[in-house]
């Protein structure tokens, strides 16, 4: 069942974001499914620690972006959704690559919106899992 509110596109989701820390970051959106969206992150000099590893604060902010646009896309136009908290749970560190994450919906409800996030890696590799609360604020 789709459960977009509003229309969403890849173009729409790929142009929204100039001069952002998305686009600075390299993030491109991949996919938007009924009831998902997919995006993934490059794992390059942009997004390396000093070690030559992923940071792993990308993948948080590839998680937050993920959620956010999730949940405003569910989102009727005279409401929005704003954030309330996320959490992330990393279990990989990648070198080279991308790291590509999708979200969906937990519960999407008048008043709040919870998603889920998982991000693998370029191998399949569980790279991060992570959880964003929304508010739903409105109506405008």
């Amino acid at each position: 069942m789709r459960i977009w509110q509003k229309d969403v596109t890849l173009a729409l989701l790929n142009g929204s974001h100039d001069h952002t820390a998305v686009e600075r970051l390299g993030i491109e959106f991949l996919e938007v499914g009924d009831d998902f969206i997919r995006a993934r992150a490059p794992v390059d000099a942009r997004t390396m620690t000093q070690h030559g590893t992923l940071d792993s604060g990308v993948a948080v902010v590839l998680a937050e972006t993920l959620g956010s646009c999730g949940a405003h896309y569910a989102t009727p136009d005279d409401r929005r959704a704003v954030g309330l908290s996320i959490n992330a749970h990393h279990f990989k560190r990648p070198s080279k690559g991308w790291i590509t994450g999708v979200t969906r919906p937990l519960q999407n409800e008048d008043g709040a919106q919870a998603w889920t996030i998982e991000i693998k890696d370029d191998e399949g590799d569980l790279v991060c899992t992570s959880q964003i609360v929304m508010a739903v604020l409105g109506p405008r």
